[in-house]
Formats: C-alpha cells, sequence, structure tokens
C-alpha cells in the first residue's frame, strides 16, 4: 500500500507531504483546489507521462516521491528480485521532471528508465478515472477486465506462447507452399543453368589463372624479345657477356688468394654469383622455349575466359563467382527436388500447433464463461444497490473461428446491459444516459477491484453524476472496499466522505501573487465542518454541523481510522 507521498513544484503544488493508512481514504475540497493534482502526482511517480507544463512556474524542476510498503505484495516483490533491486519492504519511486521537459526516475535510490517504471508502478497503484467509462466500452477493454478477475492466468500464458508457435508454423508452411507454385519452371530452370556451369567445369581459381596466361600470351612476342636480350647480355655476346666476365674475375680471386687468403672469400662470393647467374640464365632460356610450345594455347584460354563472362552476365555476377554460383544452385536444386517431403513436414507442424492452439482456446473459453457468470452477478447486484432496480449486465463470451483467433484467445467478450427491467440487454456503448452509464461504470470498477491483486485504488471523482441514497451506498462500497485493501477516493459528495477511514481537504491559498495548494488531515471534529461545508456550501448551518455529525455516526461507517500524519507548506 502507499504509505508516503511528498511533492515539491508540481503543477500549482509548491511543497506537499503526506503519511497514509490502509482503509478508505477521502479528499474533498473546493472545485479546483488540486484534488485530481495529487492524483496526477501519484500517476507520475509510478512512471505516468510527463512534460515540462507539470513544472511549476518558476521553478527549476518537480518533483515526486512515494514511498510503498511491498512486502505482501507478490508481483513488485519479484519486480524489485529481477531488477536486482535492495529492500526492507519498501518501495520509493523518485520522479524528476525538469523545466526543459526532461525526466528522471529512481526506485530505491537506482536510475531506472521510465518504462521499467511504469512496469512496477502497474502492480502497486490502479487508478479509476471519472470519464473510466469511456474506456470500458471497448471491447478489448472489458476482455482485460474480465480476464483481469478471471482464474486461469495460465491459460492466458499458454495461449500467447502457442500463437506465436502457431503463427511461425503458419508462415514456414506458406513459404513452402508459394515454393511448390513455381517448383517444375524453377527446376527446369535450375538445370539448365547447372548445365552450362557443368560444361564449362570452372575450378576454384581458375578464372584467376586463364586471366594471367592470356595476359601473358598476348604479349608473348614482347616478352619472347627480352628474354633473347638477357640471354645475350648474360651469356651470348661475343665481345663480353656477363657470365665471361665473372668467370674471369673467379680465376684471378682464386690466383690471388695464395697471395692473401682473404681472397678466398672474395672468391667464394663471385663463385655464388656466377651459378646463379648460371641458373638465371637457364631459367630465362626455359621461359623463351615456353613461349612457343603451343601456339594454339592462346585462342583457346580467350575461348574459354569469353565462355566464364558469358555465363557470368546472365546471371550478373562477377567470372570469379561462378564457382561459388554452382554449389548455390546445386543447393538449391536439391531443396526444391526435396521439397515435397519439406511441405509435408511443414504441414504436420503447422497442424499440430493449430490443435494444440485449439485445445487451449477451447478450455481457455470455458473458464471466460465460467469467470463471466459470476462477475456478472456481482455488477448486476451491485448495479441494483446504485439506484437501477432490475438492472442486470451480462458479459457474453462468443468463441470466434480458428482463422480470427488471436494471442489472447478465440474469444469475443461483449458487456451488454439492461437498465431497467423489460429491456433487452444492449451493448454497453449503446447506453443513452450518461448517469446511468457513470454508475454502472462504478459498478464495474468495485466488483473488479474485488478480484484485483493491486493494495492500492484509486477513484478520481468515479462518484460523478450521482446523488442522494444512491451516494451513500457508493460510500459503502467504496469503504467496503476499503477494508481489504486501500482506498483513495477524490469526492464532493458528503454521503461518500462520511464512510471513510480518514478524511484529508485539499484548500487552493493565493496571497495575490502566487497560487499554491495545501493539504490538511482532519480531526473528528474538522470532518463535521467539512462535511457540513459539503452539504450546506458557504454558509455553514447548525443544521448543517448536525447532519454532518449524525451521517458521520451512523453505524454504517463503524470507528474511524485516522491518517498519522500530514504536512503542507
Amino acid at each position: 500500500m502507499l504509505t508516503h507521498i511528498q511533492i515539491r513544484d508540481f503543477a500549482i503544488i509548491d511543497a506537499i507531504e503526506l503519511e497514509l493508512d490502509a482503509g478508505l481514504t477521502v479528499l474533498t475540497g473546493e472545485t479546483g483546489a488540486g484534488k485530481s493534482i495529487l492524483v496526477d502526482a501519484l500517476l507520475l511517480a509510478t512512471g505516468g507521462r510527463a512534460g515540462a507544463e507539470v513544472v511549476r512556474h518558476r521553478a527549476e524542476r518537480a518533483e515526486v516521491s512515494a514511498t510503498f510498503s511491498v512486502a505482501d505484495n507478490p508481483a513488485a516483490l519479484e519486480w524489485l528480485a529481477e531488477q536486482a533491486i535492495e529492500h526492507d519492504g519498501e518501495c520509493l519511486l523518485r520522479r524528476v521532471v525538469g523545466a526543459d521537459g526532461r525526466s528522471r526516475a529512481y526506485v530505491n535510490g537506482q536510475a531506472m528508465p521510465i518504462q521499467a517504471l511504469r512496469q512496477l508502478g502497474e502492480t502497486l497503484v490502479d487508478v479509476h478515472g471519472q470519464m473510466e467509462y469511456q474506456s470500458l466500452v471497448r471491447r478489448a477493454a472489458q476482455r482485460e477486465l474480465l480476464d483481469r478477475g478471471g482464474d486461469y492466468p495460465e491459460l492466458l500464458d499458454l495461449a500467447k506462447q502457442q500463437w506465436s508457435a502457431l503463427s511461425k508454423a503458419r508462415a514456414e508452411y506458406e513459404r513452402a507452399r508459394a515454393s511448390r507454385s513455381d517448383r517444375e519452371a524453377r527446376l527446369d530452370l535450375l538445370r539448365y543453368h547447372l548445365s552450362e556451369l557443368s560444361a564449362l567445369d570452372l575450378h576454384p581459381g581458375e578464372i584467376e589463372d586463364l586471366s594471367a596466361e592470356q595476359q601473358r600470351l598476348a604479349q608473348r612476342g614482347r616478352l619472347g624479345a627480352g628474354a633473347r636480350e638477357i640471354v645475350q647480355l648474360l651469356r651470348e655476346a661475343e665481345d663480353m657477356n656477363a657470365e665471361h666476365a665473372i668467370a674471369r674475375a673467379l680465376g684471378i680471386a682464386r690466383n690471388l688468394q695464395e697471395l692473401d687468403a682473404r681472397y678466398g672469400e672474395i672468391a667464394r662470393l663471385i663463385d655464388e654469383s656466377l651459378i646463379a647467374l648460371r641458373e638465371g640464365v637457364e631459367a630465362v632460356e626455359r621461359y623463351e622455349s615456353d613461349l612457343d610450345a603451343d601456339p594454339a594455347r592462346q585462342e583457346w584460354v580467350e575461348q574459354r575466359l569469353a565462355a566464364a563472362e558469358a555465363i557470368a552476365r546472365k546471371h550478373r555476377v562477377e567470372p570469379a563467382r561462378l564457382v561459388d554460383l554452382r554449389r548455390e544452385l546445386e543447393a538449391e536444386l536439391e531443396a526444391l527436388e526435396s521439397l515435397e517431403a519439406s511441405i509435408e513436414a511443414h504441414e504436420r507442424t503447422f497442424a499440430s500447433a493449430r490443435q494444440s492452439f485449439t485445445e487451449t482456446c477451447a478450455k481457455l473459453s470455458a473458464a471466460r464463461r465460467k469467470a463471466a457468470k459470476a462477475l456478472s452477478m456481482r455488477i448486476s447486484a451491485l448495479m441494483q444497490t446504485l439506484g437501477m432496480p432490475g438492472g442486470v449486465l451480462q458479459i457474453d463470451v462468443r468463441q470466434l473461428d480458428a482463422d480470427a483467433a488471436g494471442p489472447t484467445g478465440a474469444d469475443e467478450i461483449e458487456f451488454l446491459v439492461s437498465a431497467n427491467p423489460g429491456q433487452p440487454p444492449k451493448p454497453l456503448s449503446k447506453v443513452a444516459s450518461g448517469g446511468e452509464l457513470s454508475r454502472i461504470s462504478l459498478a464495474i470498477q468495485v466488483a473488479a477491484a474485488q478480484d484485483a491483486a493491486l493494495p492500492c485504488l484509486v477513484f478520481d471523482e468515479v462518484d460523478a453524476g450521482v446523488g442522494g441514497a444512491v451516494a451513500e451506498i457508493v460510500g459503502r462500497q467504496l469503504r467496503a472496499l476499503g477494508e481489504c485493501t486501500q482506498v483513495l477516493c477524490v469526492t464532493h459528495l458528503p454521503q461518500v466522505a462520511s464512510q471513510a477511514h480518514a478524511h484529508v481537504r485539499v484548500a487552493k491559498l493565493s496571497d495575490g501573487k502566487t497560487t499554491r495548494t495545501m493539504l490538511h488531515a482532519l480531526t473528528p471534529d474538522e470532518r463535521i465542518e467539512e462535511i457540513a461545508r459539503m452539504l450546506g456550501g458557504v454558509d455553514i448551518t447548525s443544521k448543517a454541523r448536525e447532519h454532518a455529525a449524525e451521517m458521520l455516526s451512523s453505524p454504517g461507517n463503524g470507528k474511524k481510522k485516522s491518517l498519522r500524519k500530514s504536512r503542507a507548506s
């Protein structure tokens, strides 16, 4: 439950601090005093959206801190454990919004993304606004409300998982069937392309080798002339060639080594160079001979390269990629040839996934019908106490075709309402009277809240549009709800305020230059004055005070709890 909230520079609030207890706590005050602003601040602390407009005029930032007791909240404890956040049975949510609109969030002092804070907030607080019925007329919201109170979370999770598996299996099966539709044409084309590639029969690296050989053969005359010139310079020149000159130098060095031993090393080096020279000349001579070994080789190389380039252009790839392309086409051919077996396998997988999902949907539908019956009876009973004698709400659960199913199952949920006896139930969205719709919405919220595991429920003027005896019944319903969970209620009705365990007055103060909101936890005597004000208006009479005291002392109210502490500045 919410144990403490502190607000600074939020809207028209400069600084407010409030501690709360369990039970029903009402917030009352004049219109525009800032009662709903307190709810907005709580929403901000639990991950609501915010912009620069929430920052008080001339302030640098707005800050809201809310402390919750989570010792008996398994969902919140699980979230804290997942985030590895330490706690001592308490959870402090802090939200800071700068004047530039940027916001930061913290949980027990640890920085947290807003989305993560929102997930935690959903386990701590549930807010019902005065326009809540606008969302209740949507089919999706009606389904969520029914499922929230239903005792079948495992079926919901299973349906979601099986729907995901079914969607994947369907997509794979449809892809396989689409492949089969043009399978024969593709097979013919693949076989034709592979026959060309097989006839060419390129080997890895062959294109590079052929390109190098083509260039060599095309420049055969120049390369041969160069080889002949090298041989002549090194060996065949009549006057003086390199081989003859080095041989003479070697002989001189060997003769002189008898006079100086250092010529022995010189002779060795010259001898090695002579050997290398002769090997080089022989290599050049072999190269020259090879150039004339097969004159038709150049034509064959050029024809092979031309054939490779023609096939490569057809496939829009480089010639060097043809070897890889052949492997890819062979793999595709093999896959297509075994496609029938693959389609059958995908079909079996798809059928199995659909059968499992259908069975789960049937179980989910049965569970929803059971939950719908119980929830319909509770809501109908509440409607009849809220000024609609004979009013009935019927929750219609219609199972859809498998093709219309989704991750939430195969059901269409619709709330049907008959506000008056003898009238057939109609969709909730067709209810004409705004007052009736408001009371029906309140009955739905109260009935649904009895199933909720949330420790703090906030009702923001959901009693708008009702009065008199109906208003008193609304107050009793909220008080009964406060006996099993914490309830905060913003109200203008004295009949509701008198039922509270604790009472806070919200007031707006102004000195002509600035405006601020303050909170005050009322004592028993102050409660009489506040409820008398709500009954009598500006001039509070003694009769209004007597009536207020009588309302507070009625047997239905019992012993009042009080707020531990409140402080405003």
